[in-house]
């Protein structure tokens, strides 16, 4: 790709939107946080390299219909939770093995079946964990305020309170889960619907009131704390909660409305999106996608959070420079005037050095010129 000078001064007050105006990212290499990874089971104990530490990984099977499989740091590496399930935590030592500084490690088992394609989304976390006294409730927490990223675990106490949380500004995104018994769905909070509301990652229901999942009185996180109640879902048994905040240029937590065109609606995230995982807020699954399984456009290859299906090829998106497109009417993605509400993540923020030539290489970026305010 040639660059060469604008042909014409901004208006006063406004800049050309190239890199070079851009604010710079405090995140300069998205993969020191969040990286998609793929690989072939081999049934041999094997090491993942992420590039670094996973403390929360989540996989799939690709090939095949079988269980998502989510672990983190605090609860252990060979604790698997299911994000299509209401199951409880269970162990199996020839799974995922351990969490290392660059990556995890597999068993023969189940997450490495000899010639089964698999994909694990990962996110760095802030190690072991430490104990948090912020709240009401005290609380174990493997923070990363640098990338928003935190695990939270605490025992419940089926009463209102306040959980620490560890990231030091209000997270968008807090998904949870009672890991020690069955039955028990997985609660999401998102700050595009707010508190009162709260959606399931386990299944394709419409969004319902979170009654006391948020406390008596619904109330949204604050920068030190979140809030609980008398919830099964929420505050009950031993809790485990992921939680994600915003970071400019990173990652990004919204909603839009859909238009039931395959011209589909643009959302803008600032970033090129390497992930993405949205919800209608109406009756539908949580769509997930990535640049690793689809590495150019169309990205067409889904996985749903809450289905065990293998992958397929559908909920056709545009990943841009700077945002997603939508390009199908499909009620999953954009159905005419619904809410859908997302999360997106980038492995390179849109203004630094190292994405220059990356942007200038991928083959799934459009490209636009505009001026900034």
């Amino acid at each position: 790709m040639l660059f060469r000078s604008f042909a014409y001064t901004p208006p006063t007050g406004f800049k050309a939107l190239n890199t070079k105006n851009l604010s710079a990212p405090t995140i300069k290499d998205g993969s020191d946080y969040f990286n998609t990874v793929l690989w072939t089971g081999n049934a041999t104990a094997r090491d993942i390299t992420t590039g670094h530490n996973s403390n929360f990984t989540w996989i799939k099977h690709r090939s095949s219909a079988e269980n998502h499989n989510l672990y983190d740091i605090l609860r252990g590496a060979t604790k698997r939770l299911e994000s299509n399930s209401q199951d409880s935590e269970q162990t199996y030592a020839d799974r995922l093995t351990a969490f290392n500084s660059d990556g995890f490690s597999l068993g023969t088992g189940y997450n490495n079946t000899n010639t089964t394609t698999y994909v694990g989304w990962s996110w760095a976390g802030g190690g072991s964990g430490t104990s948090n006294s912020d709240g009401s409730i005290n609380s174990t927490v493997s923070a990363s305020p640098s990338s928003g990223f935190s695990i939270v675990t605490w025992t419940g106490s089926q009463a209102d309170g306040t959980v620490g949380h560890g990231l030091g500004v209000a997270p968008s995104l807090m998904i949870f889960k009672r890991y020690n018994n069955n039955g028990t769905s997985w609660p999401v909070y998102h700050s595009a619907i707010g508190p009162s509301n709260f959606v399931a990652l386990n299944e394709t229901s419409s969004s319902s009131s979170s009654g006391a999942s948020f406390g008596s009185t619904p109330t949204a996180p604050t920068s030190t704390v979140f809030s609980v109640g008398n919830n099964g879902g929420t505050n009950y048994g031993t809790m485990v909660a992921y939680c994600f905040a915003e970071v400019e240029g990173y990652s990004k937590f919204g909603s839009w409305i859909g238009n039931v065109n395959a011209d589909g609606p643009f959302i803008w995230t600032g970033f090129s999106p390497s992930f993405a995982m949205w919800k209608r807020i109406g009756v539908d699954g949580w769509v997930m996608k990535d640049i690793a399984r689809s590495p150019h456009n169309v990205i067409d290859e889904v996985l749903y959070a809450n289905l065990s299906n293998a992958e397929s090829s559908t909920q056709e998106v545009d990943f841009l420079s700077n945002g997603f497109k939508i390009r199908t009417n499909s009620g999953a993605s954009n159905a005419s005037g619904d809410t859908y509400i997302y999360m997106a993540f980038d492995s390179n923020p849109f203004r630094s050095e190292e994405h220059t030539s990356e942007l200038q290489s991928r083959p799934h970026i459009s490209y636009a010129v505009f001026c900034l305010k």
